[in-house]
């Protein structure tokens, strides 16, 4: 019957009779054991405790640091939305003006067109003026 309960699990304790093992050592929590496990087990314990609260604050920091860089983000597209805002209006402006102009710009482009006519024709007329008065001296040195 020794061999049935230890097939299940079941193991004797000094202290307080048959109890079930939950691992493969027999260390209870209320008997005494070597205070240099129990020192090395305090300190794996700590530092352990320590990992954890620094893997946490680590953590902790970089949802700060996210925030503070959407803050910033949200910051920078207010005041771009701002500049688009008043270079969409100096646009309208723009063309506003430039519309309004449009009639002087055409009349200036026609007055161009006459002036470059009215050059032709006087290098025409200069042209011609000098062919007559080749024409009157070779008819006087006769």
């Amino acid at each position: 019957m020794a061999d049935e309960c230890d097939s299940e699990g079941i193991t004797d304790s000094p202290k307080k009779g048959p109890t079930l093992s939950t691992s493969t050592s027999s260390f209870e929590a209320l008997d005494p054991h070597d205070p240099n496990l129990s020192r090395l087990a305090t300190t794996m314990f700590q530092k352990t405790a320590d990992y954890l609260f620094g893997e946490l604050t680590a953590t902790q920091e970089d949802y700060r640091l996210l925030e503070a860089m959407n803050r910033a983000t949200i910051s920078k597209y207010s005041d771009m939305k701002q500049i688009a805002g008043n270079v969409a209006r100096t646009m309208i402006d723009l063309n506003d003006k430039y519309e309004s102009l449009q009639p002087y710009l055409e009349q200036i482009d026609q007055i161009e067109d006459s002036v470059t006519k009215l050059e032709q024709a006087a290098y025409k007329l200069d042209a011609y003026s000098k062919r007559l008065e080749a024409r009157l001296k070779n008819l006087e040195k006769r």
